[in-house]
């Protein structure tokens, strides 16, 4: 396995450090990216901590190639709010479509250089998808049709059976997004993509458990782990 570290949109103002972790044998890409909202923090130590335990052997990429973006948003991070505009709204919506911010375009392109099969975009909502279907906190949201979908169920079940407070229970959707970068990883290259949102009221700690253990079996259902 052999980890290197690069930086996003280099010489801008929005640099962002990545990474990319190739495994021994050839297999699928899966991109991770957190952060692209700035004050969620769980969801950002999780991803990191991904790339860390990559970098010191803690974890194993044996088939494929991963790619971890831990921080997108370091403006919005820096300053601990969601970001202006919202990011999440501005990748490209059309094949023929750009995106609507230069550093949504860079990650766009890093996604288009390496072709993901599967995009995981780690995110913190509000509220508990158990007790009202209107928020989104603890969900996996994929789009309407992906393929994604029968995965997604397995891994909600995994989780589940962890979790003793029922209320904190993982929940699956499907909408689409335009302007998302789940919903244009799906449209745009068809890759099996998920948003992965834990709930802001559990503690920091258990939401990056969450975040960290979700990943992970997206990795071991993938075959690359």
């Amino acid at each position: 396995m052999l980890v290197t570290r690069h930086v996003l949109a280099a010489s801008s103002p929005y640099a962002a450090p990545y990474y990319i972790v190739r495994g021994t044998n050839p297999g699928p890409v899966m991109m991770i990216t957190s952060g692209v909202h700035g004050n969620e923090t769980a969801s950002m130590a999780a991803a990191q901590k991904l790339a860390d335990d990559c970098i010191a052997g803690r974890y194993v990429i044996h088939r494929g190639t991963l790619i971890i973006v831990p921080r997108v948003n370091q403006q919005a991070y820096a300053r601990e709010i969601r970001g202006k505009p919202d990011l999440n709204r501005t990748f490209p919506r059309r094949k023929s479509g750009k995106a609507k911010h230069p550093l949504a375009a860079a990650v766009f392109r890093l996604a288009r250089a390496h072709q993901p099969d599967w995009w995981l975009d780690l995110h913190e909502a509000n509220g508990l998808s158990q007790l009202s279907p209107r928020v989104l906190g603890q969900t996996l949201i994929t789009n309407p049709g992906s393929s994604s979908v029968a995965i997604c169920r397995k891994i909600i079940e995994r989780m589940n059976r962890s979790i003793p407070v029922h209320k904190h229970h993982f929940n699956l959707k499907r909408h689409e997004l335009p302007g998302s970068a789940r919903t244009a990883a799906a449209r745009l290259l068809s890759a099996k993509s998920v948003t992965v949102e834990t709930c802001w009221s559990l503690k920091r700690a258990v939401r990056i458990r969450y975040q960290t253990e979700i990943v992970h079996h997206f990795l071991r259902e993938a075959g690359m782990s």
